[in-house]
């Protein structure tokens, strides 16, 4: 681990890493690309972008912003209509962010999604936005992952310094962001990116389980019983 001392400030990508929403993008993915194309690009080519907002993805499937305004629209209508029937829950997220938050550690959301679907997941999931300290979403006026203005701009409201915090992610683009913003990057294997995908990006911690963010980071203890 890159750090000193314990952590005091986690930062947690949305999709892929809080709430398994696989099945509802690829759904949602799917569904845009029969609408728009006669003949749909490959899915690797969505998977090559996983992680980036979605005008970043479709931008390098057309040539112009009314293309891609229309792939939005068509997506969103979609994924929303289809929200909670393919959405899932990750095991032990919720108790394991009610164990950080005891432990004294502040948790936010860097995400890449716009905000009206990150409420809509984390309501889904059962996770409250008071649990976390700040929610940083796509909507936000700063170059976006793997950019890393979203991670900075979490830092900055929580007036934390990058030594002492950590960004969990599911994708390249998350562990390159958290890398140049300073933070310990911690790889979520329990998402849709491979080991050997994550590997490639050096993160200074891989994990297979969400809980296990109790174990192996350094980490506040927790208060005794009163």
């Amino acid at each position: 681990m890159s750090n000193h001392g314990p952590l005091c400030t986690i930062l947690f990508d949305l999709d892929g890493t809080l709430v398994d929403s696989a099945d509802l993008i690829l759904e949602s993915w799917r569904h845009t690309m029969d609408a728009h194309f006669e003949e749909p690009p490959p899915e690797d080519v969505w998977l090559r972008t996983l992680g980036q907002p979605l005008r970043a993805q479709f931008g390098y499937l057309v040539d112009t912003a009314e293309e891609v305004q229309a792939m939005v629209e068509t997506y969103l209508e979609h994924n929303f209509r289809e929200h909670e029937r393919l959405i899932r829950s990750f095991p032990r997220v919720s108790e394991t962010l009610v164990e950080l938050r005891t432990r004294g550690v502040r948790i936010g959301v860097v995400t890449s999604k716009a905000s009206a679907g990150t409420a809509r997941s984390l309501a889904a999931c059962a996770l409250d936005e008071s649990l976390f300290d700040v929610i940083v979403t796509s909507d936000e006026p700063v170059p976006h992952k793997p950019d890393p203005a979203p991670v900075r701009l979490a830092l900055e409201r929580l007036d934390a310094p990058p030594e002492t915090a950590a960004y969990v992610g599911d994708s390249v683009w998350d562990m390159r962001a958290g890398h140049a913003a300073g933070v310990t990057t911690v790889a979520a294997l329990w998402g849709p990116f491979s080991e050997r995908e994550l590997a490639i990006e050096r993160p200074h911690i891989m994990l297979d389980a969400f809980e296990d963010l109790l174990s192996y980071l350094a980490l506040p203890e927790a208060p005794p019983p009163a």
